[in-house]
């Protein structure tokens, strides 16, 4: 049986693949993958402002910060500045949800 890909929750209940894509286990199910550890499909509850807020504001900061800040001259080389910018995001990017800290230095479990 083939695993689903990783997901990102939708604020529209229903679930969106992440970026970048899985492609699947290996036919060698010991080999590595590029999948980040286990993972299954989350949903965000229906009608649920607190929650579809959260997605639909990281959705318009992915547009506003990384997709549409420059022009591209390919999806790919879109997809090439995305780590970077995820590593801005979560390490270097002031939140002011968080009283202007980054993500990272809220969470005690990084590697």
């Amino acid at each position: 049986a083939s695993l689903p890909p990783p997901h990102t929750a939708s604020s529209c209940g229903t679930v969106c693949p992440s970026w970048p894509s899985w492609t699947g286990p290996p036919a060698n199910p010991s080999a590595p993958t590029n999948a980040p550890g286990p993972v299954s499909p989350r949903w965000t509850r229906t009608w649920r402002p607190q929650t579809n807020g959260k997605v639909e504001r990281f959705h318009r900061t992915l547009l506003e910060e990384w997709a549409y800040i420059q022009p591209y001259t390919s999806d790919s080389e879109r997809q090439a500045a995305f780590p970077g910018w995820l590593d801005w995001y979560n390490y270097h990017r002031p939140h002011t949800g968080i009283g202007g800290h980054t993500p990272a230095s809220r969470v005690t479990n990084l590697s």
